[in-house]
């Protein structure tokens, strides 16, 4: 092995990696370097070797990058929430276009260029839910805050950059509540205690808001109090869940919601739709951005008052009824039974009579919708999991060649290798990567097929 272990090099770094990483070489073996940038020279120390690469520790920038930007987070080292804060906003939106690129030439026959990532002009506070956990640091103190990257101890955050700002102060006030009522906190290790998570959602345009806490049992002490100091102090708190999660499990909500406060749900304007949003259902993290998103692809699928679209993924809904102003039918397809409540609600709240929601696996649907029912989209949409699409729904696109293919997918790596298989019978017009999530290495993108002519 060229390095070992414990012993500091210094390097030039050559390029950023998937994960915003640095990347350098010594005698042709690779090393990644966290919290720096390509152009580089860096001391490094290394602390793990394997077969084929290495991971270093950046010690000193001995030349900085011209991208290199200071720190405005004082926990971004160990939080791991965002990855990217020390470089420039606008050279991680390239970093991310050239991410993508690099997967499509090394997985693609077809010479794609991928277009530039669509950035925000504003990438603060961009995030409409937060998950905060609960626990005992390293002393037995209760902590509220976020785990540590790659751990599950709980550092403490003052402020964050990506959260929405009065959310934050919500859960915080509830975590008061918390310690100066003596209400046990759950711990982790022996999975005894109450409080596991305090969980909030808002409507970006509405701002109403949604808490959820999570707890090891039934009852809260004192949840009326609690209740009533929560909705005095925040006026726009439209509801409160108990979810009980007696499980122990990385999994954050349990199954079972009992409300406190309100109806158990608050909407949102996306677009010109109304939408519902329950404990458990999904909604994009950040709606400014997604209704960017969801313009680009619907626009590009030329829909019109004649088609049949199959929206597979659908979630709550959204993109559907975007879609629906333009079809003639559309169908949903969903896994999560919440989700496709929420999305027929969300039809009736807009007065729409053109969707039709499924609930089952996209790809047991598709195939009775398909090969027993002969329902046969003009256009389909598919916006995946991480893990891409099974290949069996691949097939049954393929086998009923819709004249239009939109695939969004929050995986690049998934989304080419998917394109790959779909390159024979479709044309791949383009890829247009959009920053969902500012100053992490996630991003999301949209792809727009066409059948090819035979």
């Amino acid at each position: 092995m060229p390095v070992e272990k414990n012993k500091e090099y210094i390097v030039d770094i050559i390029d950023n990696g998937t994960n915003g990483e640095g990347i350098a070489k010594i005698d042709d073996f690779t090393i990644f370097i966290p919290n720096t940038i390509k152009s580089e020279k860096v001391k490094i120390l290394i602390v793990k070797v394997l077969k084929s690469y290495a991971f270093g520790k950046a010690i000193e920038i001995l030349k900085k990058s011209k991208q290199r930007v200071d720190f405005d987070c004082t926990t971004y080292k160990r939080c791991g929430g965002c990855n990217l804060r020390h470089i420039d906003y606008k050279e991680t939106l390239k970093i991310k276009q050239k991410n993508v690129q690099n997967l499509v030439d090394k997985m693609l026959k077809s010479k794609i260029n991928v277009e530039e990532t669509l950035g925000m002009e504003k990438p603060f506070h961009y995030r409409n839910k937060a998950q905060y956990p609960i626990g005992l640091d390293k002393n037995n103190n209760p902590v509220i805050g976020v785990f540590a990257n790659r751990t599950h101890e709980i550092i403490k955050i003052d402020k964050c950059l990506i959260q929405n700002q009065e959310t934050e102060k919500i859960a915080k006030f509830i975590f008061d509540f918390i310690i100066k009522n003596k209400i046990s906190i759950y711990n982790e290790k022996n999975q005894k205690g109450l409080v596991r998570h305090i969980v909030t959602k808002i409507g970006v345009k509405t701002n109403e808001i949604m808490i959820i806490l999570v707890i090891n049992g039934k009852e809260i002490p004192k949840e009326k109090e609690l209740v009533e100091a929560v909705t005095k102090k925040f006026e726009n708190v439209k509801t409160i869940v108990k979810n009980i999660n007696t499980k122990n499990t990385n999994v954050i909500l349990g199954n079972e919601n009992i409300n406190l406060f309100g109806n158990g749900y608050i909407t949102d304007i996306l677009g010109d739709y109304q939408f519902k949003i329950s404990p458990l259902s999904f909604y994009q993290v950040n709606p400014v951005q997604a209704e960017k998103l969801y313009k680009i692809g619907i626009e590009n699928a030329g829909i019109t008052n004649n088609d049949i679209v199959f929206d597979l993924y659908c979630g709550i809904g959204t993109i559907s009824l975007f879609m629906s102003k333009y079809a003639k039918k559309v169908y949903g397809v969903e896994i999560v039974e919440q989700a496709i409540h929420d999305a027929k609600e969300n039809a009736k709240i807009n007065n729409i009579g053109n969707t039709e929601f499924i609930v089952g696996d996209s790809e047991d649907v598709l195939d009775g919708l398909i090969n027993k029912k002969n329902i046969i989209p003009n256009v389909v949409m598919v916006d995946p999991p991480r893990r891409g699409l099974d290949s069996k729904l691949i097939d049954n696109i393929m086998k009923v060649k819709p004249r239009k293919l939109i695939y969004i997918s929050c995986n690049p790596a998934t989304l080419v290798r998917d394109l790959a298989k779909f390159e024979e019978c479709f044309e791949i017009k383009f890829i247009k990567p959009v920053d969902m999530f500012p100053y992490t290495s996630h991003v999301e993108c949209v792809a727009v097929l066409e059948m090819k002519l035979i």
